[in-house]
């Protein structure tokens, strides 16, 4: 007998894809022809000044990731052996990666089940004699309640660095998220809003720190003060690494940081059409959609919807990609992923994390997503909720015809 068939879904969604301006082939041109490749030339210089304009930091540099922008923070924040940092365990292992390297203490604690960011009345119960930084992210692009967190830093004599991986173009009461706390750090990873591969800034909120982040992100030397005329010659001052972004990879994320608004405006528009398609799902009850601050601005970076429980998220993710959407689940937590593990924690330590990230359901967001394919999305997400009912009365009926 002949095998049977099996034919593919009739159309693919991917999760995310970068958008491009036009004009990033043509800054990749001229960076060519000018034969500077390594960072902090002209179009590095010209993204860190667009950067400072747009966010108001008082010095951008520049660097290969947010994970190298979260190290820099580390070493310029004196972070050693004996310290803690608290952060929330719902984000990527960049996080915790950036101060574990430090050799410090990481003190997990629970986010909020609104907003999904860091809870500060669990910063608050962690703070001890040892404590030495808070670490918010901004999950979804959607800001942490700094207000408090400020204050609680203040209180207590610590530094704050805003993990603002998802938060470029975003802000808190008018404030640029990574603008608010000693550091902020940004990605232009190719699934971030704005994009160049892999990359990242770091946002330095304090006059006095500028020099010594220079000099870090300059394997340890005064070479910055070299090139300025400040010295007439460089050498090795201080700890440090190589965390410099390419100058190609510079001029093309000068293209997508002069679109920003643009890109920013075509993923609100699609986020405003899951909202309104998924609405009714809201009201009944089935599904609960993302926070909506009234005094910030979120620069929608991701959407995504809770579901009631582990098992009706699962059957929808795979009945999605069984029609060729590409949805996703997002962070394992942390804590009780295996390396947290080893630090002792365990999953029931943080109960509204484990619930969020075994419930939640990241939909395709990118700004050139087609009307068709959000609502063939969220059509589709209906009929997986329908079949999920249909399969759960069915067991449900077969159980009591069993007692």
């Amino acid at each position: 007998m002949a095998p049977e068939h099996t034919q593919g879904p009739a159309r693919a969604i991917p999760l995310s894809r970068p958008w491009l301006s036009g004009n990033e082939i043509k800054n990749i041109e001229r960076c060519l022809a000018a034969r500077q490749f390594c960072g902090d030339k002209h179009y590095s210089k010209k993204c860190e000044a667009l950067l400072e304009e747009m966010t108001g930091a008082k010095r951008v540099l520049l660097t290969p990731s947010c994970t190298a922008a979260l190290e820099m923070s580390a070493i310029l924040c004196g972070i050693a052996p004996g310290d803690e940092v608290i952060l929330p365990s719902f984000t990527f292992s960049s996080t915790a990666n950036a101060f574990e390297l430090r050799g410090a203490t990481l003190r997990f604690v629970d986010i909020n089940p609104v907003t999904l960011n860091i809870e500060p009345a669990c910063i608050e119960r962690t703070i001890n004699e040892r404590t030495r930084a808070i670490v918010p992210v901004h999950y979804a692009g959607v800001a942490c309640d700094m207000d408090e967190v400020i204050d609680l830093a203040r209180e207590n004599n610590l530094y704050v660095i805003e993990d603002a991986a998802q938060g470029v173009a975003a802000d808190f009461k008018g404030n640029s998220l990574g603008t608010l706390g000693d550091l902020g750090t940004f990605s232009f990873h190719e699934t971030k809003n704005v994009v160049c591969g892999e990359g990242g800034a770091l946002l330095i909120n304090r006059e006095d720190w500028i020099q010594r982040a220079e000099i870090v992100r300059e394997k340890g030397t005064n070479r910055s003060e070299f090139l300025k005329g400040a010295v007439d010659k460089y050498t090795w001052v201080d700890v440090g690494s190589s965390y410099l972004l390419p100058e190609l990879s510079a001029a093309f994320l000068l293209a997508q940081l002069e679109s920003v608004d643009e890109i920013n405006q075509l993923r609100a528009s699609a986020t405003t059409l899951y909202r309104d398609r998924f609405s009714e799902l809201e009201k009944e009850g089935h599904i609960k959609l993302p926070f909506r601050s009234e005094d910030s601005r979120a620069n929608n970076h991701i959407f995504y919807a809770l579901f009631d429980d582990e098992g009706t998220r699962d059957f929808v993710l795979h009945f999605l990609k069984r029609h060729g959407i590409s949805a996703s689940f997002h962070f394992v937590p942390l804590h009780s992923s295996p390396y947290g593990r080893k630090m002792g924690y365990r999953a029931e330590d943080l109960p509204v994390t484990e619930k969020v990230a075994k419930t939640l359901l990241r939909f395709p967001l990118f700004p050139d997503i087609t009307v068709e394919d959000i609502e063939f999305v969220c059509d589709t997400t209906v009929k997986a909720l329908e079949a999920y009912g249909r399969q759960h009365y069915a067991r449900s009926s077969v159980a009591d015809l069993a007692k």
